[in-house]
């Protein structure tokens, strides 16, 4: 890969993960009687991994107190995505890369007659953001599971809506291409992406990011403003809506597109 080496392939698949969305899916059938009829099972069990092992391995660790990270600096990022992801009740909903759970809880309840579907590539973290989620919005369809998300377990055009929050600064620019292609893959026409990146408009907090990401790159990645928003046209997406967030110092940059 052309920039951050932990983005490599992990040949060996994450059982756990697997298991985690069959579970979420047996759990559709035994509650509503009617398996989703856009998930395809079969594809999820072939699913490899995304990221190196380390970062897996510190976000199931983090798992508890990610949302402190959520509370101070990342909740008024997600308010404003919601606010311009023009999602409705009834639809069906994906977020990728959940974290913890604060904006997938936002997308239940924005979304209680819907379905809500999360993925996270740490099993923890899907496991965590499942158990509030059900706990909190016992009636929603909401199903989380441990999945790579450049290669999705749904059938084209499933989506009305996909929303991802602060991924794309742990992939390097090969796999946000992945990533993206599968998102506009999933989504149905007319459909809404909508992406929080970290944002790149303080010279400041850009330096102090480079060094944190130095050292520890595979929990803070790199910053990909810029670069999403090339990528993200070149995928064939349109941007409709961008919108600069801060929070307590921390920038964030929203952005709307449409299949």
């Amino acid at each position: 890969m052309s920039d951050l080496n932990y983005s490599l392939l992990i040949k060996k698949r994450d059982q756990r993960g697997s298991a985690a969305l069959s579970s979420s899916a047996r759990s559709v059938n035994s509650t509503n009687h009617a398996a989703p009829p856009f998930i395809d099972l079969p594809g999820a069990d072939r699913l490899p991994d995304t990221i190196a092992a380390r970062t897996r391995r510190i976000y199931d660790h983090v798992a508890k107190i990610y949302p402190v990270s959520t509370f101070f600096f990342h909740s008024r990022a997600h308010a404003c995505a919601l606010k311009h992801a023009e999602i409705r009740n009834g639809m069906c909903v994906l977020e990728l890369a959940t974290g913890s759970g604060e904006m997938f809880r936002r997308l239940v309840h924005a979304n209680p007659e819907g379905r809500t579907f999360g993925l996270d590539l740490s099993p923890n973290m899907a496991a965590r953001t499942q158990r509030r989620a059900r706990s909190e919005f016992p009636d929603a369809q909401s199903h989380c599971g441990a999945v790579d998300v450049r290669n999705l377990p749904f059938r084209s055009a499933s989506f009305d809506a996909v929303v991802c929050c602060y991924l794309f600064e742990l992939l390097s620019h090969d796999d946000i291409r992945l990533t993206l292609g599968e998102i506009c893959r999933v989504l149905r026409a007319g459909g809404t992406f909508s992406l929080v990146v970290i944002g790149e408009n303080g010279k400041f907090f850009n330096r102090l990011y480079n060094f944190a990401g130095g050292l520890a790159l595979a929990f803070w990645g790199r910053q990909v403003e810029r670069a999403s928003l090339k990528l993200i046209e070149e995928s064939g997406l349109r941007i409709v809506n961008m919108q600069p967030v801060r929070q307590s110092g921390y920038p964030s940059r929203v952005l709307v597109a449409r299949r």
